[in-house]
């Protein structure tokens, strides 16, 4: 061959070269992004940021049921764990939907972490995103459950404790009338009337007065009240009762202690919580009232020396109807609503309510409201601004 045309076959060789090289590099890359989305998926534009604004909690997965993104309340919830779904309901719920193409609305009660037994109940929907993603949607109702338990409850048990007091009156009625030549029957059977309506008004009333406090607002009204005042109207309530069982009352005041409330309704928490240390007190004993600040909070403790509560129940005895000793609650006259009552007056007031016991050495109730800051001075006519 020709010297002469050694040089431009060998430019012409190496230009092929280099662009079949550039050629295999360029879809090299191709392939190369290819594969890193099918292992690293990335969701349509603006569904994180629509995940992000839903109230629900939000999860996005991918073929495999990898989560490609969620939401923090999936995360709050315990529905994600690991970058895949925590529990094998939302599994096979996911892969339900895959499978049919179609969404899926299905109510679901599920442990709410790996310890412990607390349980979330919620309302999930999945539905395709596109050819490759799910996504899954949960509504938080375990608030509407455990409001629903409480109103069946409620009402079940109103049902029980109204069944009683008006079942005696009626065979009260019956009695008094088979015993009408018998004046000392009569009598008799009159007294027991008489403390069964007393008993029926008595529940009927806390009953009202607790569907009150739940749906008042304590503070809508509210004004500066002296804790002194209170403790003496609560003290002055019981005084009768406690005579009557050779209690004694000793009340220790703090003039200068204010808070901001209804006066009316702390009175009554206040009430219900002596007239409780009294009715399980024994006859001779004393029941102490003492007001304390603490940390910019007020305190009104109320002490007896009954006979305890047992360590399974304290957690228990704020519960509507709910009695240590059915027995002796049912011959006092109790209602089992008295420390319900201090619990939602407490609470609508923005402080809480808490117990100590030991048993045969009596309980001691702990109210602790916020303190009220110090009314305004008022400037004199005559002083200068």
């Amino acid at each position: 061959m020709d010297a002469a045309w050694l040089v431009p076959a060998a430019l012409g060789f190496g230009l092929a070269v280099g662009v079949g090289g550039t050629a295999a590099v360029v879809a090299a890359h191709a392939r190369g992004q290819r594969a890193a989305a099918v292992v690293t998926p990335s969701v349509p534009d603006g569904v994180e940021e629509v995940i992000d604004a839903l109230e629900s909690a939000g999860i996005v997965l991918d073929s495999s049921n990898s989560v490609v993104t969620c939401s923090t309340a999936a995360v709050a919830l315990g529905l994600v764990w690991n970058h895949a779904l925590a529990h094998p309901e939302l599994v096979e719920l996911v892969d339900r939907v895959r499978h049919e193409g179609t969404a899926a609305n299905e109510e679901l009660q599920l442990p709410r972490g790996p310890y412990g037994d607390a349980q979330v109940h919620l309302l999930v929907r999945a539905a395709p995103l596109g050819a490759r993603f799910v996504l899954l949607l949960a509504d938080d109702r375990t608030e509407a459950h455990r409001l629903e338990d409480v109103r069946r409850d409620f009402v079940a048990n109103i049902s029980h404790e109204l069944k009683t007091p008006i079942g005696a009156i009626g065979l009260l009625a019956e009695a008094l009338e088979l015993a009408a030549d018998e004046p000392d029957e009569v009598r008799r059977f009159a007294d027991r009337l008489t403390i069964e309506a007393e008993r029926l008004r008595s529940l009927t009333h806390e009953i009202i007065e607790l569907s009150r406090l739940q749906a008042a607002d304590a503070l809508e009204n509210a004004d500066r009240v002296k804790i002194d005042t209170i403790v003496a109207q609560a003290v002055d309530a019981n005084r009768v009762a406690a005579e009557s069982h050779r209690i004694t009352i000793v009340a220790q005041a703090e003039p200068d202690a204010v808070v901001w409330g209804n006066e009316s309704m702390l009175v009554t928490a206040v009430h219900n919580l002596i007239a409780n240390a009294i009715q399980y007190s024994p006859d001779g004993t004393r029941v102490g009232v003492g007001v304390s600040r603490r940390d910019g909070a007020i305190e009104i403790a109320v002490a007896d020396q009954g006979v305890g509560i047992p360590e399974s129940e304290r957690d228990r005895v704020f519960e509507r109807f709910f009695r240590v000793d059915s027995a002796r609650s049912r011959q006092t006259g109790g209602t089992g609503l008295g420390l319900s009552i201090v619990k939602h007056v407490v609470q609508n007031h923005g402080g809480d309510v808490r117990v100590w016991s030991q048993q045969g050495r009596g309980s001691t109730f702990t109210i602790r409201l916020p303190e009220a800051a110090p009314a305004p001075a008022v400037p004199s006519r005559g002083a200068r601004p």
